[in-house]
């Protein structure tokens, strides 16, 4: 009766103090997590405004389609201004949609805050106006129009004062409660022109809800972590006061009947190891003893056990990694159904699960056409990465309306300067303008491309000027040329991985064979050219192993 009553009160004592440390660890982890979860919201959104405003430099076209907003704007009565958010007054804004300087800025911005809605709420262009004391609208990103060019937003004086007189000193954000969207945390970065002035603001909205969403949820998660632990120990203390001698030996002793049992079956158990007995006497030496026993005698087989589970795993998560580089290339086929100008067919096999060539093409505006072919210098996994962010930079600079060259400066700007893992990429970049045929090309250490001319019937290399690697060394600059392509002429760009298939013998396909093929099939499609090429690698290389990537892109001109 004595021990029991000890018992019931080492247990409540121990309840009350887990109870009264816990509230006090929540209140005070609460506090800290409050604080940490704010900042953490606005330096996001302030990062990204800034990665924005880098992204979108201010050129003459987004530094005009700017300040005409703002122009037009200003020239609008208060009645006028009024009628914000109809349609009656987006009528007043119309220039900015027909004008195709304007409208491709437009365009480009809003592609450019698209991929920064990253864990935010809105991203959007806008300019304060000190006269009216109005926030207006240049880009905004929610859904493509839902804020026209134009449409504006009461602010306070204190927020235009604070933005507008920023120093750069700390992030530039602020907190406001709006009627529209409540409380929200803005942060912001100026674009300048080239006098230095402020043209208009790259901004990043996050709601105050979510940080209070997010406080919810920690407390719920730690109020029932507290409990669950609270019962765990209450529940280790109470076994621990009753455990005396004879439960330790019992239940060595039941260890040792499974443990036989288990041998003679042929069942593999922890017998010993799960005991978990810590008396600090002979018996914990005992049950230690047996533990280490029945470990030697198993660590063979689980040995084997971890190193499958391991290549498994290493197997999973490659395959997920080629799902997920596969998915950035372009691999629906034919890729503009409606264009007719031109046929075009890419395709990419890595020689491990993931690879470092990578090819991709877009639309730049409706009569240009990019065309880009790379080759990261690593494999697998590292390789992999660091081609996904040269083929998002190489993509970014070609939409932002910059010469071939100018993207393949900035892209190697970009790399080299924190390229710590000194990796680096051969690329070559082509623009089509689809109306003339005219190619300007830019070749970046890469592989000399192939041209068929209809009028001789054959391809036959191009020996282009080569600049250095992209990603080797800073403040390089690379320069074009011209293809003038006729009707039917056709180019052929690839990876090294083409020409230095290797067979069992060690001989290389070689570039000679890889001309041969393509005039074989040079009255076929694209798709058939590149899957007779394919044919061409995988009979000469037979049952030996790829040792390299093989990329290769076809476009035939048919305007």
């Amino acid at each position: 009766m004595h021990k029991q009553s000890i018992t019931k009160k080492t247990i409540r004592t121990i309840m009350i103090s887990c109870i009264s440390l816990g509230l006090t660890a929540l209140i005070i982890g609460l506090a800290i997590y409050t604080t940490t979860l704010f900042d953490q919201y606005v330096g996001h959104a302030y990062g990204i405004a800034t990665h924005a405003e880098m992204n979108a430099k201010l050129n003459e076209a987004s530094e005009l389609l700017s300040k005409e907003v703002l122009r037009i704007y200003r020239s609008l009565t208060p009645k006028e201004r009024a009628q914000t958010g109809t349609e009656a007054y987006r009528k007043y804004f119309s220039a900015i949609d027909s004008n195709p300087q304007t409208r491709q800025a437009w365009d480009t911005l809003i592609h450019i805050l698209s991929t920064f809605m990253i864990d935010v709420d809105d991203v959007y262009i806008a300019m304060y106006d000190q006269e009216t004391s109005a926030l207006v609208y240049i880009a905004d990103n929610i859904d493509e129009w839902s804020l026209y060019p134009g449409e504006w937003e009461t602010v306070s004086r204190a927020e235009i004062e604070h933005f507008l007189n920023w120093d750069g000193s700390g992030m530039l954000y602020t907190i406001d409660k709006t009627q529209k969207y409540g409380w929200l945390a803005t942060a912001g970065f100026p674009r300048r022109d080239a006098e230095g002035a402020i043209v208009d603001f790259i901004m990043v909205d996050i709601s105050v809800d979510n940080i209070i969403s997010h406080m919810a949820n920690f407390s719920l998660k730690v109020s029932l972590g507290f409990l669950i632990i609270t019962l765990l120990i209450t529940w280790l203390t109470s076994h621990r006061i009753k455990k005396g001698v004879a439960e330790p030996i019992e239940a060595i002793s039941d260890a040792a009947m499974k443990y036989v049992q288990g041998k003679k079956d042929g069942t593999e158990q922890n017998c010993f190891s799960s005991l978990n007995i810590h008396t600090g006497n002979e018996l914990e030496t005992l049950s230690n003893t047996m533990a280490d026993m029945e470990k030697s005698l198993y660590a063979h087989e689980e040995h084997i056990r971890l190193i499958t589970a391991e290549k498994e795993r290493i197997n999973t998560e490659l395959n997920l990694a080629n799902r997920i580089q596969s998915a950035m290339l372009p691999h629906v086929f034919p890729p503009f159904p409606d264009r007719n100008e031109f046929d075009l067919y890419a395709v990419m096999r890595p020689a491990r699960e993931v690879g470092g060539d990578f090819y991709d093409f877009f639309l730049i505006d409706d009569d240009h056409l990019a065309l880009v072919i790379a080759d990261v210098s690593g494999k697998g996994i590292p390789g992999a990465l660091f081609m996904m962010v040269s083929k998002i930079i190489l993509q970014s600079c070609a939409m932002l309306g910059k010469t071939v060259g100018e993207t393949l400066t900035k892209t190697n700007e970009a790399l080299s300067s924190n390229n710590q893992a000194e990796m680096f990429v051969t690329v070559w970049l082509g623009v089509l303008e689809i109306s003339t045929g005219k190619m300007t090309c830019a070749n970046a250490g890469h592989e000399y491309p192939a041209i068929y001319h209809a009028d001789t019937g054959s391809f036959t290399m191009l020996q282009d000027k080569h600049g250095l690697v992209i990603g080797a060394m800073p403040d390089v600059v690379y320069h074009e040329y011209e293809i003038l392509l006729q009707k039917n002429d056709m180019l052929f760009v690839y990876t090294d991985g083409v020409p230095e298939a290797t067979n069992a013998d060690q001989e290389m396909f070689g570039t000679e064979r890889m001309i041969n093929n393509l005039n074989q099939s040079a009255s076929g499609s694209p798709q058939e050219i590149l899957e007779h090429i394919e044919q061409a690698v995988d009979g000469f290389v037979g049952s030996a192993e790829q040792f390299d990537d093989m990329t290769m892109l076809c476009i035939k001109y048919t305007k």
